[in-house]
């Protein structure tokens, strides 16, 4: 299993704060709380190994070179989660565009099944930016830390309603939603790739799968969510 990604692949401010936490992750985690993905496989391939080479802060276009990171490996999975940070940009105009998106994505999944033609593919949807705003904006320390420059595109004057706000993040989650379709569309032209769906973006976050030091990363629990919805979609399963 070779996880590529960025800080929620890296689990980052699930177990302390401004920290990475990998042993929680929902692809390569050991953690029996989380089960994710490669711990579900170890249960019935003990000889089972992982890499997580997610980086936090990672951009799509850090993708193809993790994705060589990955071949170096041989795994016989490859799990991606990509695209948050292309839309958590200093403001909406700042985000990459669909066509870079679909680029720098395409030229990675590309990579990875010419040098990996047996290796399985599972890409995840981005999660709903605009759902961890409404979840998060509840908790007075969270807009605190947001102020510090956070997904400043999504989450910044977090309490404000005016017209200027409500279309910024809209125009993010737009965003988004054009992402997912992307990574849904350049997956689906490959017989050994699968995506979820949508099912991640799906996700209803509450206040009890947020990071206590963000309320924007998925703590401990949200990665254990991430890992059941995945894991079904790994395995054959539909989500759901």
């Amino acid at each position: 299993m070779a996880a590529l990604g960025d800080s929620i692949t890296r689990g980052f401010d699930a177990c302390s704060p401004l920290s990475d936490c990998p042993d929680v992750s929902w692809s390569t985690g050991g953690r029996d709380k989380v089960d994710s993905v490669t711990h579900r496989l170890a249960a019935t391939v003990p000889a089972t190994r992982s890499w997580n080479l997610a980086q936090s802060g990672a951009l799509v276009a850090d993708l193809p070179a993790q994705a060589e990171a990955a071949a170096a490996h041989r795994p016989a999975m490859v799990t991606v989660l990509i695209g948050a940070n292309d839309a958590c940009t200093a403001s909406a105009a700042a985000m990459t565009s669909i066509a870079d998106f679909r680029a720098d994505f395409a030229r990675a999944l590309s990579y990875l099944h010419r040098v990996l033609p047996g290796t399985q593919v599972l890409v995840a949807s981005i999660p709903d930016l605009k759902r961890l705003w409404s979840v998060g904006r509840t908790n007075v320390l969270g807009k605190q830390v947001w102020k510090l420059g956070l997904c400043p595109s999504m989450l910044r004057d977090a309490d404000s309603h005016s017209a200027a706000a409500e279309q910024r993040r809209d125009t993010v989650r737009d965003r988004v939603i054009a992402y997912n379709k992307v990574l849904g569309q350049v997956c689906g032209q490959y017989e050994r790739c699968r995506y979820d769906g949508g099912a991640v973006f799906a996700y209803p976050f509450g206040t009890d799968d947020l990071s206590r030091w963000d309320w924007f990363h998925p703590n401990e629990r949200g990665q254990a969510q991430l890992a059941r919805i995945l894991a079904r979609v790994a395995f054959g399963s539909s989500p759901t």
